[in-house]
């Protein structure tokens, strides 16, 4: 396991002590509205500090991009960690166990390690570019299906900025109708993962953050899936607009979703 990798891997488990620990105890956490159906937690705080902790005791004059805390040194290093605490608050405030640590590194602007831990299951997923994708030290590879009637497709619906949500429920409206189903549990960074496993077939969402998809999408390429934005270019990771699949279902999702972009 790459050095850096393993750093994150390290930080990820801390923050998922934490977590489980206070998965015990929801009822008695502190909630936050930062804005319409976003929500923070002392405990989102305390597992980015536990991550980011973790990762500047082994490289201090890395730059930082947390969700909670923001940017800390970003332009004065060539490494950048994007770190999302806690992927699926409001699933963890229900007790629902769909949620996650994301971190991934970023190597001029390329992301280049990745880690998503899943605590209430143990799961952990890892890729380094080049190098593959893993659940647990097993290969992961996405799904061979290519037929779009046997294919199941994830998606999350906006929440915090309702200006998506009629192009939203045209995308959706045309993939349900083409697809054997579709999946919205909440998590991002999950769902990435589940389509680098093959528990799903793609995964669609609007404006999404980096923090949200950026060790994730490594995991899919590494896993022999594709990811872009929903014109097919590489511009997901700033416009927060995503598709990923493997490359026969991508095209054929991208000729339902490309319609309702100019919409």
């Amino acid at each position: 396991m790459h050095p850096m990798l393993n750093v994150a891997v390290k930080a990820a488990r801390r923050a998922g002590s934490v977590i489980q620990r206070a998965s015990l105890n929801l009822d008695t956490i502190r909630v936050e509205k930062k804005k319409h159906n976003d929500f923070v937690t002392e405990v989102d705080r305390a597992s980015e500090e536990a991550i980011i902790a973790t990762i500047l005791e082994a490289y201090p004059k890395h730059a930082i991009l947390a969700e909670e805390s923001g940017a800390k040194g970003v332009g004065s290093s060539e490494y950048e960690w994007i770190i999302d605490p806690i992927d699926g608050t409001a699933n963890f405030l229900h007790g629902h166990q769909q949620y996650a640590i994301s971190i991934a590194l970023a190597h001029k602007g390329q992301v280049q390690q990745a880690v998503v831990y899943d605590p209430s299951r143990n799961d952990l997923f890892t890729a380094s570019r080049g190098v593959g994708a893993f659940l647990n030290d097993r290969r992961i590879r996405v799904a061979k299906r290519f037929m779009m009637n046997e294919c199941v497709i994830a998606t999350g619906f906006p929440v915090t900025d309702l200006s998506y949500l009629d192009q939203y429920l045209g995308m959706l409206k045309d993939v349900i109708g083409k697809t054997a189903g579709v999946r919205r549990e909440g998590a991002a960074a999950l769902d990435l993962c589940n389509v680098a496993c093959g528990r799903v077939d793609g995964f669609f969402e609007l404006n999404l953050k980096p923090w949200d998809i950026a060790a994730g999408s490594l995991i899919v390429q590494e896993a022999g899936g594709i990811v872009t934005d929903f014109t097919g270019e590489q511009g997901w990771l700033d416009s927060g607009d995503i598709v990923a699949a493997n490359p026969k279902v991508l095209a054929q999702l991208l000729h339902l979703l490309t319609p309702h972009v100019a919409k």
